[in-house]
């Protein structure tokens, strides 16, 4: 059975069908006025694209351009994006015409998009829940718009030389590659690969994507030129804890080659020290030569390394049950290996844990270099290094809070900007708001990374898409 947002889908672009074919000229050929009639209302009236992706040169996703597939496509259609079969209401001569018609026009440049395509664009999107994007706020010169639809449960994210989104997921066990259309605002959605583990974590090394499991880590090779065919992984072998609370594993490239990967506490609270719990690890490629970096950590979900100084910067998440107002959740540096940061004894690096501190005292472990708020969840931290914005709002630090679940009143729920002079914070302010409107929960932000064209990007795991953001100055 189709999704009702499939038949709306379809039915909005047959009903648009019937208007366009209406306004088609006499003089056009009998494939071309089947174009026009049946496809032109959801990929345009001269395959620029509009609901559906342009038709001319751009990255086929379903294979090539060729007649055969392309009447395999028109024939039964591509459910995931909603494009319905035209067996039923085309027959096999019909289809036959429109194949000979687009592989003939696939390799020419697209088209602006005309006002109709637009306005086509702009009605599909409103019926895909997006959420009002001028209740977003975001300071003077910079706007927001979605980059991608259809990311379910969308959480980390990493960005190729050549402008590919690798996106890991949670729930929904599945490796995304956002692949951008000709016009740079916008991306096509692809599914790497499914039925993974809370697959969250993904990051590049080597021109090969690695994606963390809860109970392992993959490798895709070469995955820019393989993403599109479902390619086959290969198992790093490296042994880690498997627990599920808190055990699913975000990762990180190092300036030094190496591979980050943190282990979080397998509760919300427990003495874990003489385990592989609540520390960060590091290790080759390969998953040779693990070692331990970092230890006191109770969940961090986002790490970056200081464009300048190559130190490492991460999240941690306080722990709960200590009411709605304390601990904080933390913003930490760890220069160098072997720094312990005060789990499970101390909080937000001043308040003591009414279980684990006797004996123990708060200035025996690394302070926090900023206390984000009870609650907040922090998770993905990300340092823009582009040139899209003004100088003031490069090499700082950008948070996604994803937001409390269970304070009395929510907070967190917004993307933050730490300034930071000499690698000390100087303020924490609201980059983007408007996730929460109200006590009306719109939006959950997971991650954030910067685009090649300077633009920046957040995923929203609640939504299940990604936004991005953009500077004119104006």
């Amino acid at each position: 059975m189709k999704s009702p947002a499939f038949h709306h889908a379809a039915l909005a672009c047959l009903a648009a069908a019937t208007l366009t074919a209406q306004a088609a000229e006499p003089a056009l050929s009998a494939a071309e006025k089947l174009y026009q009639a049946n496809c032109a209302a959801c990929h345009g009236s001269k395959m620029e694209g509009a609901v559906g992706p342009t038709l001319r040169a751009h990255n086929w996703l379903h294979g090539a351009p060729t007649k055969a597939n392309l009447v395999k496509i028109i024939s039964k259609g591509v459910p995931e994006k909603d494009m319905p079969a035209w067996s039923p209401a085309l027959n096999a001569s019909q289809i036959a015409l429109l194949a000979d018609l687009i592989a003939a026009n696939a390799g020419k440049p697209a088209a602006a998009p005309s006002p109709a395509a637009a306005a086509a664009a702009a009605a599909a999107k409103a019926q895909q829940n997006v959420p009002d994007l001028a209740g977003f706020k975001l300071p003077k010169g910079f706007h927001i718009s979605v980059y991608a639809n259809d990311v379910s449960t969308a959480r980390s994210m990493v960005v190729s030389d050549s402008g590919i989104v690798y996106v890991g997921s949670r729930k929904a066990g599945k490796v995304y590659a956002l692949v951008p259309r000709a016009d740079k605002q916008t991306a096509d959605v692809v599914t790497v690969a499914e039925g993974l583990e809370n697959p969250i974590g993904v990051t590049l090394l080597n021109g090969a994507l690695y994606v963390g499991e809860i109970s392992r880590v993959i490798r895709f090779d070469k995955i820019d030129q393989r993403y599109a065919q479902k390619p086959s992984y290969e198992v790093v072998k490296v042994s880690l804890p498997n627990d599920k609370w808190h055990g699913e594993k975000v990762m990180k490239a190092g300036p030094d080659g190496k591979l980050y990967i943190p282990v979080g506490a397998p509760c919300n609270v427990c003495d874990v020290e003489d385990t592989k719990s609540a520390k960060i690890y590091r290790m080759n490629a390969d998953g040779s030569q693990l070692e331990e970096y970092a230890r006191g950590v109770r969940n961090t979900v986002g790490f970056a390394f200081h464009p300048a100084t190559k130190v490492l910067w991460f999240t941690d998440n306080g722990r709960d049950e200590m009411g709605d107002n304390t601990p904080s959740c933390e913003l930490n540096v760890a220069p160098k290996a072997g720094m312990h940061f005060g789990f499970p004894y101390c909080h937000g690096g001043v308040v003591p844990d009414p279980d684990f501190a006797k004996g123990r005292s708060c200035e025996e472990f690394e302070p926090p270099v900023a206390k984000l708020g009870p609650h907040v969840a922090p998770l993905g931290l990300a340092f823009y290094t582009g040139k899209q914005f003004p100088e003031a709002y490069r090499n700082n630090v950008y948070i996604a809070e994803h937001g409390s679940w269970n304070r009395s009143t929510k907070s967190g729920y917004s993307v933050r900007l730490i300034t930071l002079y000499n690698s000390k914070v100087v303020t924490d302010t609201a980059f983007i708001d408007g996730f929460l409107r109200g006590e009306e929960v719109v939006g959950r932000p997971v991650d954030v990374a910067t685009l090649p064209d300077g633009s920046m990007i957040v995923s929203d795991d609640y939504g299940g898409r990604v936004y991005r953001v953009t500077y004119d100055g104006k």
